[in-house]
């Protein structure tokens, strides 16, 4: 396992989570989101619960984040619920507000940087149900619940970002239909595909005129390999690729929509797309890479993107995704090609894994392998030239995973849902061992 002396002097160590993942929807005066009325639906989530509990972080933040404290880490990646701050999307929730003011004075008590993030899914269901992120009047929604939260907690965070994922928010929910609103409509899906970024450029604007800096996106990369040499293959793969990792990161560094991906979505974006093009290629002052694991396609008949995914030979997690580090620093280098002079950091990255306490203790050794290697490949993207900043582990808790419900477990402490109580894993103890100064 690398060391924090094997790292830059000023490279940041830190741990990720997610509002509705961990907070518990039903406290504190939230609004519902549509993650909350996803979940009511019968079918959605695999076990059929939701996040109204989660890990009850809403009343043991300060329990966690001494955790974070005493695990040697330098930040804490967290996010604001936009349905907590704001419950019908529009009106001001004091209580909410008054949360993440205690939250990020906590972390800087414990002398732990406030990384935030604005959006991490959990739309007000007052905005949803008025089209959501298929409706063009979210970008000035979003741009209002951005300078609400930043009017309050901006003058603390050492970095915010705009969005999580918008691969997720977008075709994830509007296309594939596995996320909340749960919708597989190409039309809904192009539009949401656009909306993301135009409510990322407009929320910069705002923060930007409002004198907040240090701001950034959050993008997701998942390797897009074919699964076989064959040329429709190769072209199944070249799709997903534009799709998923080239569409945002091209948008925003003024390269436009990927030719690939505007073959099956070109017809459906919203009308005057091209002309908000310049203003989402505008300067960010960071980008975020979320990587997990790779997908292998082969080509089928019927619709476009004409693709499905096939089981590939790597070693996987609790959830069937492949392990293969080598994206990490694949995407990493990409990311230096693309966005020159843009400094990166990797603010997710992690495994899902069948974790049982035994004696007090939980042995996640594959975690902790995980861990070294991925670390490993960012240590190498550095040496190759990468301009990266920090690493954050996904996540610092077993949580609420969206329509897997609770059965897959991320963190790096144990989390018993039915008596809340928090055990260090093995991984959490490796991490804090590594980087003691």
């Amino acid at each position: 396992m690398l060391k924090r002396s094997d790292f830059p002097a000023d490279f940041v160590f830190g741990v990720a989570t997610a509002a509705y993942q961990i907070e518990g929807s039903s406290f504190g005066g939230a609004g519902a989101s549509h993650w909350d009325t996803f979940a009511a639906t019968p079918g959605n989530v695999a076990d059929g619960t939701d996040g109204s509990v989660a890990c009850d972080h809403y009343h043991r933040w300060q329990e966690d984040l001494d955790l974070i404290r005493d695990g040697n880490f330098d930040a804490y990646r967290f996010s604001t619920s936009w349905a907590r701050v704001m419950p019908d999307g529009v009106m001001l929730n004091p209580e909410g507000l008054d949360f993440y003011d205690r939250l990020v004075d906590g972390m800087l008590a414990r002398g732990l940087d406030p990384v935030l993030t604005l959006y991490h899914w959990d739309l007000p269901s007052d905005l949803a149900v008025q089209g959501g992120w298929t409706n063009r009047d979210i970008a000035a929604r979003f741009a209002d619940y951005a300078r609400a939260v930043m009017a309050r907690l901006g003058d603390r965070v050492a970095m915010t970002a705009t969005l999580n994922e918008p691969w997720c928010i977008a075709w994830l929910s509007h296309f594939l239909g596995i996320h909340a609103p749960g919708l597989r409509d190409i039309r809904a899906a192009a539009h949401a595909m656009h909306h993301t970024l135009l409510a990322h450029t407009t929320a910069m604007q705002a923060l930007r005129a409002d004198g907040h800096g240090n701001l950034g996106i959050v993008l997701n990369f998942e390797t897009a390999h074919p699964a076989t040499r064959s040329a429709v293959d190769m072209a199944a793969a070249a799709r997903q690729d534009a799709i998923y990792n080239r569409w945002f990161l091209e948008a925003l560094t003024g390269a436009g929509y990927p030719a690939p991906a505007m073959e099956g979505l070109a017809p459906h974006l919203p009308m005057g797309w091209q002309d908000d093009m310049a203003a989402i290629a505008a300067p960010i002052d960071w980008i975020g890479i979320n990587h997990y694991t790779r997908a292998l396609y082969r080509a089928t008949a019927g619709a476009w993107p004409a693709g499905e995914t096939v089981t590939g030979p790597l070693p996987k997690t609790q959830i069937g995704w492949e392990i293969r580090p080598e994206g990490l620093y694949e995407f990493l280098l990409r990311i230096k090609a693309q966005a020159p002079g843009v400094p990166v950091y990797v603010t997710e990255n992690g495994m899902a894994w069948d974790d049982r306490v035994d004696g007090g203790r939980v042995d996640d050794r594959d975690r902790q392998d995980y861990i070294r290697d991925h670390m490993a490949a960012a240590h190498r993207a550095i040496d190759a030239g990468v301009d990266l900043r920090g690493f954050f582990q996904w996540s610092l808790l077993d949580n609420y995973e969206w329509s897997q419900g609770y059965g897959p477990r991320f963190g790096i402490v144990h989390v018993d849902y039915d008596t809340q109580k928090r055990t260090p894993k093995g991984s959490y103890l490796m991490l804090k061992d590594a980087l003691s100064r």
